[in-house]
Formats: structure tokens, sequence, C-alpha cells
């Protein structure tokens, strides 16, 4: 089958909307609390409500693609963003802003099942891993920017009625003044749009599923959940997601609550620089995998993710402005450790399994939530502690992880030449 540079660069450019719909929820979460006047736990069912809706569709989104294909089904997943992007734009509530995530989560859950067999077969085998690699890259560049695009709006939009901007005045108009950060879904929703115009105008190549990337069967899936290193790689996932939604959500709150920081400006700048480097992290990583095993670079990662943790919380503020971003650093290469670690470590149905640990995204729901609920009670700065826990448990798969393949390592040794006598 012919190549096709434009399918990569709509696949680049999926992954580029999807992230910009993904992580802006860390940077909104003190808006959320001080507009609704709601708990630390309301809030953070916001990104529950999102997140819980991976562990929901991941896996009948691989049917759901085998059954009706690439196109539709990423169209009917845009559809859903737009959806969820207009009920929250129209009518900005907290319970409408529950159900809405909820519908956004679902399509943006869809669209990671759908576009990575798409990106093998338009890129070519021999290149799915630079390619993949390359769409993390724009996946993370979207995290970082959307900080920087809520504060300009957040800052600016007040401003509107005298400056010049067409796109701010029309977002003035229909955005409550009270709710300026509420402009983003107007933003989400004329991407999300302009994405199913493209995708409707585009021919997609046809794609012939490898038995490592099939659905699989019920059966398959029955066999995987009876054995109990399937269900401790889920759980590990699990923790890792919560552990990076965790940090990223609640990151400008911690900063604004203990140390006065504005979340407008300085706290979305520091979830965007958690991004950034979670982004620039992962070139790091790929260096180190190839002198090192995978276990040993995850537990010493998950070791600088803990000291960093523990500086953020307890160190003073100018410190601790700067150690929850360098979390994003040490964090970067746990998921692809994980989930190679975790498929290397069965001999069959591999693609059931991937989607039992794409299910496993759902930690992003249950860990801040866990942390918001625990901040009700006991503060924010216990309910950030949690994550101990949650890295914690990354920190144990390089004890205990046996995988059938371990990475391939560079042997120095050979490179250095014998010396002459």
């Amino acid at each position: 089958m012919a190549r096709s540079r434009y399918m990569i660069s709509l696949v680049f450019l999926t992954f580029f909307v999807m992230s910009l719909l993904t992580n802006i929820l860390g940077p909104i979460v003190p808006d959320i609390i001080s507009s609704f006047h709601v708990s630390l736990a309301a809030a953070a069912f916001l990104p529950f409500s999102f997140f819980i809706a991976y562990g929901v569709m991941s896996i009948p989104a691989g049917f759901l693609v085998e059954r009706f294909g690439e196109k539709p089904v990423m169209i009917s997943a845009f559809l859903a963003g737009t959806i969820g992007s207009l009920s929250f734009a129209f009518h900005p509530t907290y319970q409408v802003a529950v159900v809405s995530l909820f519908i956004m989560g679902s399509g943006m859950a869809t669209l990671q099942t759908a576009i990575n067999p798409l990106l093998r077969v338009a890129g070519g085998e021999e290149h799915f891993a630079f390619n993949s690699a390359f769409a993390q890259l724009i996946f993370g560049s979207a995290s970082f920017l959307s900080p920087y695009m809520y504060s300009y709006l957040v800052l600016n939009l007040g401003k509107a009625g005298t400056g010049s901007d067409p796109v701010l005045k029309l977002l003035a108009r229909n955005t409550p003044p009270a709710l300026p950060w509420a402009s983003l879904y107007w933003i989400f929703a004329a991407f999300t749009n302009v994405m199913i115009v493209v995708l409707y105008f585009s021919i997609f190549p046809r794609v012939e599923r490898s038995s490592e990337e099939a659905s699989g069967s019920w059966s398959m899936y029955g066999d995987l959940l009876r054995r109990p290193m399937v269900w401790a790689f889920f759980f590990c996932v699990f923790a890792y997601v919560g552990s990076e939604q965790g940090t990223a959500d609640w990151t400008s709150k911690y900063l604004s609550t203990y140390h006065g920081y504005d979340p407008h400006t300085t706290g979305a700048i520091a979830v965007s620089w958690f991004w950034g480097l979670l982004t620039a992290g992962c070139f790091i990583g790929m260096g180190l995998l190839k002198l090192f095993d995978s276990r040993r670079v995850l537990i010493g990662t998950s070791i600088c993710a803990l000291v960093c943790l523990s500086v953020a919380l307890f160190a003073p503020a100018r410190v601790s402005l700067v150690a929850f971003p360098v979390i994003g650093l040490f964090a970067s290469v746990m998921w692809p450790i994980l989930v190679s670690l975790g498929l290397n470590s069965v001999a069959e149905h591999h693609g059931p399994f991937a989607g039992i640990l794409s299910s496993g995204i759902m930690g992003g729901a249950v860990v801040p939530l866990v942390i918001g609920r625990i901040g009700d009670h006991f503060g924010l700065r216990t309910g950030v502690a949690f994550l101990y826990l949650t890295f914690g448990c990354v920190l144990s798969v390089g004890f205990w992880a046996k995988p059938l393949i371990t990475n391939a390592t560079v042997n120095l040794k050979k490179a250095v030449p014998e010396p002459t006598t």
C-alpha cells in the first residue's frame, strides 16, 4: 500500500487537538472552585468524569473501529467532542460540566484507539516507532501551549470591548463575564468542528490489523483477566496516570493555597512546564533506555519523582514552584516503560492486553478525586501526599516485573577498543 504523508499529518493534527482538550483541566481547577463555589473533591469530580470515560470506552472503541473503520469512528469521536464543548459553552454550570466532560472524554478515548493502527499503515511499519515518538512530541507541545492560551483568554477577555481582536470580541459576547475561562470551550468546539470537516473530505487508507493490534474476543480478555500479573500491570498503569494527572490537576491550586501564586499566570505556567518537561524527558529517556535495563530506568526515575514531590510539598515557595514541573521530567518515561514491560510479559493476546492497559487511564479520574477528598478533610498538602502511594506503585514494577523480552541496550564495553601494546 502507498504511504501517505497527508494521513500522517492528519494523525499528528489529531494528537494535537486531543491534547488541547485533555490537558487543560489542571489550570482551570482553581477557577472551577472559585466560580462554582465547590469543594476540592467536587472540583476533582470534573477530571474524574473526563478520564473515567477511558475506562468505559477503551475496549468497546476497539470493537467499534473493527466494525465500522477508522474514518466514521473518528468523525463520531470529534462529534462527541463538539457536543460536549458546546453544551458547556452554552450552559456553563457545574452539572453540565460533569456530563459534557464525560462526553468529551469518551470521544478522546475512542480517538486514541483508532489512530495508532492508522499511523502504522500510513507511515509504514518500519517508521512506526519514530512516528509514534514524534506524535507524543506533538501531543506534549499542545499540553505545553494550552495553559498559555488559557492565561491569554482569562487576562484579556475583559478588555475585549476596547481592543481590536475580533476573536476576543466574539468570545466576550458569548461568555459570562464572571467565567472568562469558559471561553475555552468555544475554542474547543471550533477545533473539533474543523477536524470533522477535514476528516469528512479525507480519503483513508485500508487498515489491515495485525494479530497484535486486533481487539480480540471476549474469551481472550477472560483468559488475561484470570492472570494476577495482568491485574498488577493494570493497577500500576492506573497509578501512573493518576500520578500524572494528580500532579497536573492540583499544582496550580497548591501553589495558590500555600504560596499565594496567581493561578491565572504563575500557576498556569507551572502546569505548562510540567507538560513541557514531561515531553522533553521522553528524549532523555530514549537515551537511557539504550544504556540501561528499563526496570532500572523505572526505579531511578520513580525515586527522583518522589524526591521532587517531597521538595514540592515541603520546600519554600520558589523551590516548590520549580519542583512541581520537574516531576514531569522524571515521569516522562514511566508510561512507555510500563506498557512495554507489560506487553513483553505475555506471549500472546497483545491486542486485548493493550486494551486492558489503556483502561488503566481511568486512574487519571480516580486519583485527583481522592486527592481532593483527602484535601477537604485534612488539607491539600496531605491530599497531594497521596501521590507517594501512586508513584510508589510505579516504583515497585522495577523490582517485580519479569518480562519475557528485555529492552535492547548498547554494550559500551564492546565499543571501547583494546589498548595497544
